[in-house]
């Protein structure tokens, strides 16, 4: 069970609230351009990705 900022102590909560949070984050990602801020291939680029997505839930989103 991950640690989460949510206190979420269910993995199946947890799966399903990170499903949908994350959903709607790439959906927003799309709609606002944020691909076209990137360098593509580069691993700045996916931590960037990973910390949009997952950010409201987990404290090292985006981090290494």
């Amino acid at each position: 069970m991950l640690k989460n900022k949510l206190g979420i102590t269910d993995s199946t909560e947890l799966a399903r609230t990170e499903e949908k949070i994350s959903k709607q984050k790439a959906l927003e990602m799309f709609e606002n351009g944020f691909f076209e801020t990137l360098e593509l291939g580069t691993y700045k680029s996916l931590a960037l990705i990973h910390r949009y997505l997952f950010d409201e839930i987990y404290d090292f989103a985006g981090k290494l």
